[in-house]
């Protein structure tokens, strides 16, 4: 007899797992980075509508195709619109790119774990000897690996627990503590330095005089890229949602805390750059070189918070990454949750070994490179936005109307509204990221 499928346990258990989903190493890290090299509030604004006209619609879209199938995402692609349909490998598309995506954010994430050490420990010495720290950590290969298997570790044992026992359950412990760490975080900016004021100034008075066309290109690829959507995550998530709970409801709830938690790291982050008179645009060594050097003067009452948050937030993302793939096999193999998962955090594990290891390269794009950037660099310009371009187009042009009407649950103005996202705005949004990506728009200098 065929076992029923796994259901969330509770509407409170998916938003907080999806809400982990979306809330990654992406608010904590990019956002505050991204916003402080495109100039603060005009680039906050300007992002804020992107998620409201391209990343919503998407959600909407990917929690209908999962609950509306009851499958994993690429049987859901088959089972919404026929047998042997072509439009299965959008979702295999999403599998690879959650399988690879994984391999090297778990080396990134122990990174993080690495340093809640180095905090407790305590950052001591010259600014060049505190950010020799993180260099050292990234040249070294048992460094790396250590972490990288201790954090794979972390995710198989949660992933293997189950829906209601694995990641519901855990959800509900990991994103209560990282909202009140990164609450903790953001108070401490705004009330005990000189740099609270200046980050508010900063995130939310926009000054247009420095909205580039890059800054809104950057601007609607991260609100696609911080939902975790294109990768097939929110579609398997959909899958195990019960019929009587509201889709778009929990989209708009589910985005509007990704957003919230983004703007919070950026104040808690700013606040301490300012503090110190640091530049806001510091490129991706803001998390691992600049901060440190002010976590000196902080002491580690407020660096072990913030190292603990930033692995919390891609812990939360990585369960879901694996679940994309862990779920096929359960459906269409019938194989055991735990011995899918160990199979699958196995080969996700051994494929990060290439991005653990900074010495592992190969000739990318007219240099040397390392798998993890050029991991990073397929997913982000190639993978995710034809992944998520063809969502749009499945839904807005494909899936049946009444279909989604029904997973909607209505055909009033708000469902035409979605329609027409879906079929025009959505995919010319996403169509600019991937063309920006492949450098190929041409009014930008590249």
């Amino acid at each position: 007899m065929k076992k029923s499928r796994e259901t969330w346990g509770s509407n409170l258990g998916f938003i907080l797992a999806a809400t982990g989903s979306a809330i990654g190493l992406g608010n904590i890290w990019k956002f505050p980075y991204i916003t402080g090299d495109y100039g603060g509030g005009a680039f906050v604004l300007v992002y804020l509508g992107c998620v409201l006209m391209i990343g919503l619609p998407l959600m909407v879209s990917e929690l209908i195709i999962g609950r509306r199938a009851q499958k994993n995402p690429v049987k859901a692609f088959e089972k919404n619109h026929r047998a042997k349909s072509p439009w299965q490998s959008v979702g295999w598309l999403g599998m690879a790119s959650g399988f690879l995506i994984l391999s090297f954010y778990s080396v990134i994430a122990g990174w993080a774990m690495a340093f809640i050490f180095k905090s407790i420990k305590g950052f001591a010495g010259t600014p060049d000897q505190i950010q020799q720290q993180f260099v050292d950590l990234v040249v070294s290969p048992s460094d790396s690996i250590m972490w990288h298997t201790i954090f794979m570790v972390l995710v198989i044992a949660i992933v293997a627990g189950g829906i209601k026992g694995g990641i519901e359950r855990w959800s509900k412990i990991l994103m209560p503590t990282l909202f009140l760490l990164l609450l903790g975080l953001m108070f401490h900016g705004l009330f005990n330095t000189d740099g609270g004021m200046a980050a508010l100034n900063f995130l939310f008075q926009p000054d247009f005089s420095r909205l580039t066309a890059e800054a809104v290109l950057s601007a609607l690829g991260h609100a696609f890229f911080t939902l975790s959507l294109g990768m097939g995550a929110m579609i398997t998530y959909g899958s195990y949602m019960k019929k009587d709970t509201g889709i778009v409801r929990d989209a708009i709830l589910i985005s509007f805390l990704d957003t919230f938690i983004a703007l919070m790291a950026g104040v808690a982050i700013f606040s301490l750059v300012f503090h110190y008179g640091m530049e806001p645009g510091q490129s991706v060594g803001l998390i691992f070189k600049t901060l440190p050097v002010l976590f000196a003067d902080t002491g580690p009452w407020v660096s072990v918070p913030f190292f603990v948050l930033l692995t919390f937030a891609a812990l939360t993302s990585a369960i879901s990454l694996l679940e994309v793939v862990v779920v096929y096999f359960i459906d269409e193999k019938g194989w055991s949750r735990i011995k899918t998962t160990l199979v699958a955090g196995i080969l996700v594990y051994l494929f990060g070994i290439l991005s653990a290891v900074a010495s592992f390269t190969m000739p990318f794009r007219g240099s040397d490179q390392g798998f993890l950037d050029i991991f990073d660099f397929i997913t982000t310009n190639y993978m995710l936005p034809v992944g998520g371009l063809l969502t749009c187009l499945y839904i807005g042009w494909v899936m049946k109307e009444k279909d989604i009407a029904e997973e909607f649950g209505s055909r009033g103005l708000p469902f035409q509204m979605l329609r027409l996202a879906l079929r025009y705005l959505t995919p010319i949004g996403i169509a600019l990221v991937l063309l920006h990506g492949l450098e190929l728009l041409p009014f930008m200098e590249y």
